[in-house]
């Protein structure tokens, strides 16, 4: 299984995959346990999306997330990056507001009852950020 497959498949409403992607997993005993997808990227705009699952809760380390954001915003030169989630995912937006994320919240956008959260992090906001 590639990490966009094992992304797609802990996402719902994934099932289509992502496109022209890159990918980073993150192995523990020698198993797939969370992996990021950068899809949609627009190298005119400087942005990029990013898609992340985890079959952890634990996974997510100071150093797994410099290795992440290393990719957007040092190796491509990102402006910008964003990522989506469900407006129940509070653990999700916890984090991402933690690293200086905006959250802009559209109804109806995941479903007739649901929102979707847009997440966005601008260069500057992770240079200045806490990590």
């Amino acid at each position: 299984m590639t990490v966009q497959e094992f992304v797609a498949a802990h996402i719902p409403g994934c099932g289509r995959g992502f496109g022209p992607s890159s990918a980073i997993g993150f192995e523990e005993n020698g198993r797939l346990v969370a992996g990021v997808v950068y899809h949609n990227w627009s190298p005119e705009t400087q942005v990029i999306e990013l898609s992340f699952a985890s079959s952890q809760r634990k996974w997510l380390t100071r150093e797994r997330l410099r290795q992440i954001l290393d990719y957007p915003f040092n190796q491509l030169g990102c402006r910008l990056i964003v990522a989506r989630t469900s407006e129940h995912n509070a653990r999700v937006r916890r984090i991402c507001r933690q690293l200086g994320a905006q959250e802009h919240v559209i109804p109806l956008l995941r479903g007739p009852d649901e929102a979707e959260v847009i997440l966005t992090l601008t260069a500057e906001a992770w240079r200045d950020g806490p990590f």
